[in-house]
């Protein structure tokens, strides 16, 4: 069975990734991009689906031994794993490089102290756990074909096969060095160069190194900024400028219920909120890399914008469930591609015109296309604001009145009506300037409950949302307005877990709720952060510090954060590291840097 999903921790190349759990198995791995068929998906399965375990030999039979200790070379993404065995010490180095070719998996395998035994086991199995490929030698190279895809297994010792998997057993001595590389190459060309690991693996920590220090935030939460940092840098897809949400599929927000989703895909919402804590922090190629994705993505029909794209701008994200794979701890189905991305979602013109705003207040290199685009969502917005839609949450029961949606729309014509008194676009000003004044009028008449003092999650609804949180940072309210105080105190209240932490919305166990789905969730981690903004926003900062340093302390040992947190179970659930909860953690962290409540 697969670990729990803070066992595990992430290596990439930014084109996809590899997820390496303590005991040294690789359960997860798309090649050769992020939205690709898996050739490990023992995440979502057992073992017969793909995996590859690389530690100490152990007894036939018995679990593998976890490493005793772990942790990411400085501030890169190579991770180093280390065993204390009865025979001594070993170290396993995993990393992916940042490529211009064929990608690989480079472990490399040092003798620290004693002579340990060690064993790799490699079992490939391409489309999800699906296909049994053809293994064999190739001018001394292993090699396995299926279709379309091959991948090359180099190492220099000795291997052998046996039950449909490759496997390799050696001792390791003090200093020694072995290294063993998986790579991917289309199965109809040349096979891929050997590797050179050690020099991969000194230009990848060289590459880590260089960009880390562009970072400009030097706070007092600096580790945790800079290794989130580091992994929303490795959720982007470097030939496009793409983000991913997270680089897995259908790791379950409610274990064993139906909450499985595909988030190898680029959310404008997730990946508008990521460009502007780049911004924030230093990285304008990234911000810039970001921009020009969008512009190519909704080129040509930005009327009809979708909430999510592939990561190359594909707008077809079909959804499938593959029903050979049992689900990660039976949390079924398992599900590729994504279905809302057909949603109407009019929030996202909100997130993406705020992050052109914010990438045109801080001098980003103007894009004169950039402001056309804003201009055509605001006369779609123009049209359509008034329209329920399916809010960000990507609800599958019926669309409503989105509180958030609406304040999003507001924001979105607020920052055009900015553009356009800069000077740097053309536009009807005094039309639009009662636009913005209408949508306000509209959610403070409808979307208000005086008597309770809150806004509620939709027009006419009881029902409380966190996304309401967003309300004075958007700048659609001031923090101290009372009814801003009011919501929050409201949502610490009613959508507040035992342990503190903040629920989305509510959920209602073994009946649909608002969002059309059974079952319940945990803690959305994004809106624990929200809320230590808004309580650091009105003044309450040292609760503010309070809730973030324990939010901090549900990273797992390497400082990564899924999508949520299960308070009955104390765990990380939901899909894994996950960059929306890794850029509220960022923004937060400035905030509170900013405002001084830190406990030094």
């Amino acid at each position: 069975m697969a670990g729990r999903i803070e066992d595990y921790a992430l290596i990439g190349d930014m084109q996809t990734a590899a997820l390496v759990c303590r005991d040294g198995t690789v359960d997860w791995l798309c090649l050769p991009r992020f939205d690709s068929h898996a050739i490990f998906a023992g995440l979502l399965g057992t073992e017969e689906h793909g995996f590859w375990r690389l530690g100490p030999e152990h007894a036939e039979g018995a679990e593998p031994p976890a490493a005793t200790r772990r942790a990411y070379r400085g501030d890169s993404l190579i991770l180093e794993s280390e065993w204390d065995t009865p025979r001594g010490t070993v170290r396993v180095t995993d990393f992916m490089p940042p490529r211009d070719g064929a990608p690989q998996l480079i472990r490399i395998v040092e003798g620290v102290s004693g002579r340990v035994p060690m064993r790799s086991a490699l079992r490939m199995r391409f489309s999800y756990g699906r296909v049994v490929p053809w293994v064999h030698r190739h001018e001394g190279r292993t090699v396995a074909v299926a279709g379309p895809d091959s991948v090359w297994f180099d190492t220099s010792a000795e291997t052998y096969g046996e039950s449909l998997t490759t496997y390799s057993d050696f001792t390791v001595a003090p200093g020694e060095r072995i290294a063993f590389t998986v790579s991917w190459e289309p199965s109809h060309k040349q096979p891929p160069p050997l590797a050179e690991p050690e020099q991969s693996l000194e230009a990848t920590e060289e590459f880590w190194r260089e960009w880390v220090e562009h970072c400009t935030y030097h706070g007092p939460y600096r580790e945790a900024v800079i290794r989130s940092l580091i992994t929303l840098k490795a959720l982007t897809y470097a030939p496009t400028g793409g983000i991913v949400a997270a680089p897995t599929t259908s790791l379950p927000e409610d274990i064993g219920g139906v909450r499985n989703w595909d988030y190898r895909y680029t959310w404008l919402r997730d990946a508008a909120i990521t460009l502007s804590s780049l911004l924030r922090t230093g990285y304008r190629e990234e911000a810039r890399a970001w921009r020009e994705w969008l512009l190519r993505a909704v080129a040509g029909d930005p009327e009809n914008l979708q909430i999510m794209y592939g990561i190359a701008g594909e707008r077809e994200l079909g959804e499938a469930e593959l029903d050979w794979l049992p689900g990660y701890e039976g949390s079924t189905p398992v599900r590729v591609g994504n279905g809302a991305a057909h949603q109407l979602q009019l929030d996202v013109y909100g997130e993406v015109t705020e992050a052109l705003h914010l990438a045109h207040m801080t001098g980003l290199a103007r894009n004169d296309y950039a402001s056309v685009l804003q201009l055509k969502l605001i006369r779609y917005l123009e049209d359509h604001w008034q329209e329920p839609d399916e809010g960000i949450w990507e609800v599958r029961g019926p669309r409503r009145h989105f509180v958030h949606s609406k304040v999003m729309a507001w924001v979105a014509v607020d920052r055009t009506i900015k553009l356009i008194e800069s000077g740097d676009a053309d536009g009807p000003l005094e039309r639009w300037k009662q636009l913005r004044d209408d949508i306000h009028r509209d959610v403070c008449e409808k979307g208000y409950d005086k008597e309770r003092n809150t806004f509620t999650q939709s027009y006419g609804s009881q029902e409380l949302d966190a996304s309401l949180l967003l309300i004075p940072q958007m700048g659609f309210l001031p923090p101290d307005d009372k009814r801003v105080i009011g919501t929050i105190e409201a949502i610490q209240r009613e959508l507040s877990t035992s342990d503190g932490f903040i629920l989305r919305y509510p959920t209602d166990g073994k009946d649909e709720g608002v969002d059309g789905l059974p079952g319940d969730e945990g803690a959305f981690l994004a809106c624990s952060f929200w809320m230590a903004d808004d309580l650091a926003m009105i003044g309450r900062v040292d609760e503010a510090r309070r809730l973030f340093e324990k939010l901090l302390g549900l990273r797992n040992d390497l400082g990564l954060l899924a999508e949520e947190w299960d308070s009955r179970l104390k765990r990380q659930v939901g899909n894994f590291p996950q960059a929306f909860s890794h850029v509220p953690l960022i923004d937060t962290a400035l905030r509170l840097t900013a405002s001084g409540a830190y406990g030094g």
